[in-house]
């Protein structure tokens, strides 16, 4: 049976699956007539330097491959997203002798916010993410487009029990801090965040599940003044990494 395989769109996501070389790439898909632009003439080079071959095609053709997302005029078949384990996230952390910072996602759904976070994680150094196996999106080419192709450069782990793996985490020191509006959540900016966390941010519409609050060893809001009560999970998740990240000295 040939080994399964798919197609990432965009120039950034292709370009990031080159320079990071996590996955296999078969080859390059280049739409006739494309503009020279300097993210082409590098996706061109690193191509030739890895011995991709590099293929041009109607831009019709792109279109049929791309599955609906927007491809910008370049494809590359690659074999699907290389899962880590937890075992290898917390590993990445000791090597780097730095306190375990992992992202937790709890059943998110949508493309464009998982890859949004998926971007604010790889910017803020985490040592991998942790997703939901069947309930959440996976680390599909819609998420790679929507991280910029910052998914091509993290360890994410695919769990078929969040409330287990919280505890399994637990068990290996790590405290898990979860981001919702709670009767117990404290102000995102009054939290010490030097230990070895897990970051567990919930679904667009329903917050993190009755379950995976309850593991939680702290929670925390972000505060607002005007008539919206609620922020785009994504960008709510961001703030938080960005101000654990900077409290722990890594920015």
């Amino acid at each position: 049976m040939p080994a399964p395989r798919e197609f990432l769109a965009g120039r950034n996501a292709v370009r990031e699956a080159l320079v990071a070389r996590r996955r296999r790439i078969y080859r390059v898909l280049l739409a006739e007539g494309l503009a020279t632009r300097e993210i082409l003439d590098e996706i061109t080079r690193l191509c030739s330097t890895a011995g991709i071959p590099q293929t041009l095609m109607p831009r019709a053709s792109l279109d049929a491959l791309s599955a609906g997302v927007r491809h910008q005029g370049v494809l590359a078949e690659v074999a699907p997203y290389p899962y880590s384990s937890l075992t290898e996230i917390l590993e990445r952390a000791q090597t780097a002798q730095q306190l375990a910072f992992i992202l937790v996602l709890d059943n998110l759904q949508d493309p464009q916010n998982v890859g949004s976070l998926l971007r604010s994680a790889e910017a803020t150094g985490v040592h991998g993410v942790v997703v939901h196996a069947q309930q959440a999106v996976g680390i599909t080419p819609a998420v790679s487009r929507a991280s910029v192709g910052a998914v091509e450069h993290l360890h994410i782990s695919a769990e078929t029990n969040l409330a287990q793996t919280l505890r399994w985490l637990k068990g290996q020191g790590v405290w898990i801090v979860g981001v919702e509006e709670d009767a117990r959540a404290e102000d995102y900016r009054s939290l010490s965040y030097d230990m070895p966390l897990a970051l567990v941010v919930g679904s667009e519409g329903a917050g993190l599940r009755r379950l995976t609050l309850e593991l939680c060893d702290f929670v925390v809001r972000i505060p607002m003044l005007g008539q919206i009560h609620s922020l785009n999970a994504a960008i709510a998740s961001s703030l938080v990494l960005y101000q654990a990240a900077s409290a722990r000295g890594a920015l």
